[in-house]
């Protein structure tokens, strides 16, 4: 076929336009060159949400999306009419999104918007289905506890220590007990107060707005959702309450993982602290800070050589042979944020594990080399345009911002917005972290840990060391 070349005049345009039907369902679409394109639903439900209901939710209809619908006789034939247009189906939940996203030829659009609509809408939940899906769900459980790798875990353990038992403190997993409790009446009940138009987006990228707005019109507007449209009752609208606390599993890793060359045997500490909600103002400097801390595993701890630079590397790793991890991650929401930093090492030496940790918290407070900040702010600026090269992310990208505030924040907006950050910044936000109490994630052998009140302690002394007369009579 002959070939269709991007004309240079052609540029796309960077807007991001958004329509608001008369049921209040957004609909949002970003131009990209290409005949392919990603469309999706994201809908403002999850985990957080399960407050009222059973936990494990949200687990169950991301495993169940894309089964049988009111259309569609089975999952297969879902597959059958998306293969005609070269397409793929995914559906993702986090604490407050759910996602339902099919990338196809854009000349399939019309199919894929029906589809996604009787996916959402109208599911048929059949007993054979939910009983697959209690199976997986039990699979993935167990899975979950033998990976070696432990930061599925640590990240629901350090939630649930930084937010007892409300919103995004949440389980994300379904409890092993829950799911034979979970059926079609639980999760309708569910649906009938979540999956409403108004809390609901549809997102494309790749696409012509106008053909999107028509296919929405056509599909989602005016369709009786199989659970019935009755008033919605129970919708939760608490705001996220940071407690700080601890949470500790003790575990025994000598055997995750046997075979010629095993893991060594490790326990895991995870320190966070509160940062802010992504609408905020701070949350830009908070990204910085995070990418400056950076980190990874010991199999890559910098090196001469190897450019790695951000403090995690050089303060941690490459100074404490013993240490196998030490990484720093940001986890952000519409009402709170949460700054951890994730550390490995022998059960034997987690009292220093700690105390390292806890002195990083506080020399971020300190003084913020020039050299390093700018090219925190480099890199963060060269991730956020390298994954907004792909079109999924792109997609991503415009339905989460619409749905938390009905407009899109460009890429070049952004890297402004990256570049006007100061070194007070950074220590502005920090000073402001370390006054709350911290959350405490610990998995592995504890015979060696520090006490809640220890590490509370530390942090809020002037070098992060735990309390002298801990150390001299443990």
């Amino acid at each position: 076929p002959k070939a269709v070349f991007a004309a240079a005049e052609g540029r796309e345009r960077f807007e991001t336009r958004v329509t608001v039907l008369e049921n209040g369902l957004r609909v949002a679409s970003q131009k990209k060159f290409g005949q392919f394109c990603t469309v999706g639903l994201l809908i403002n439900s999850g985990s957080r949400h399960e407050a009222k209901y059973l936990s494990g939710i949200s687990h169950f209809l991301e495993k169940l999306a894309f089964s049988s619908t009111a259309q569609f006789g089975s999952k297969d034939e879902i597959l059958l009419t998306l293969e005609k247009h070269g397409g793929i189906c995914d559906c993702q939940a986090s604490r407050d999104t759910i996602m339902y996203a099919v990338s196809a030829d854009a000349k399939g659009l019309d199919t894929v918007v029906n589809l996604l609509a009787d996916v959402a809408l109208q599911p048929r939940l059949s007993d054979e289905e939910i009983e697959m899906t209690r199976t997986a769900i039990r699979f993935e459980l167990e899975d979950l506890n033998m990976r070696p790798d432990p930061e599925p875990l640590l990240t629901e353990m350090i939630h649930a220590a930084a937010y007892r038992d409300n919103t995004v403190g949440l389980n994300r997993f379904c409890p092993v007990e829950n799911t034979d409790k979970i059926d079609r009446e639980v999760l309708h009940s569910y649906l009938r107060n979540y999956y409403t138009p108004d809390r609901m987006v549809l997102a494309g990228v790749g696409i012509e707005h106008e053909q999107l707005v028509e296919c929405a019109k056509k599909h989602l507007l005016g369709v009786e959702p199989v659970w019935g449209s009755a008033q919605t009752k129970d919708v939760d609208r608490s705001v996220a309450q940071y407690t700080g606390g601890i949470v500790k599993v003790e575990k025994d890793m000598s055997d995750v993982s046997l075979g010629p060359t095993p893991i060594p045997e490790l326990t895991h500490i995870m320190i966070g602290l509160e940062s802010c909600s992504f609408l905020e103002d701070d949350f830009i400097p908070f990204a910085v800070l995070n990418m400056m801390m950076g980190g990874g595993g010991s199999f890559s701890a910098g090196g001469p050589g190897k450019g790695m630079f951000t403090r995690l590397y050089l303060n941690v790793l490459n100074r404490h042979h013993w240490m196998y991890n030490a990484t720093s991650y940001h986890h952000s929401y519409e009402d709170t944020g949460l700054l951890c930093i994730h550390a490995s090492a022998d059960p034997k030496q987690v009292r220093e594990m700690v105390e390292i940790i806890t002195r990083e918290f506080i020399l971020m407070a300190g003084a913020v080399g020039e050299v390093e900040l700018e090219r925190a702010k480099t890199q963060l600026k060269s991730m956020l345009m390298m994954n907004l090269e792909s079109r999924p992310v792109i997609f991503e990208d415009v339905g989460r911002q619409v749905l938390a505030t009905n407009t899109r924040k460009l890429p070049h907006e952004l890297c402004a917005l990256i570049s006007q950050v100061k070194s007070t910044d950074i220590k502005r936000v920090v000073t402001k972290m370390l006054h709350k109490k911290p959350a405490v994630a610990a998995l592995g052998d504890l015979t060696d840990l520090p006490t809640y009140e220890h590490i509370q302690a530390a942090l809020s002394s002037k070098d992060g060391r735990l309390p002298r007369m801990y150390r001299l009579f443990r």
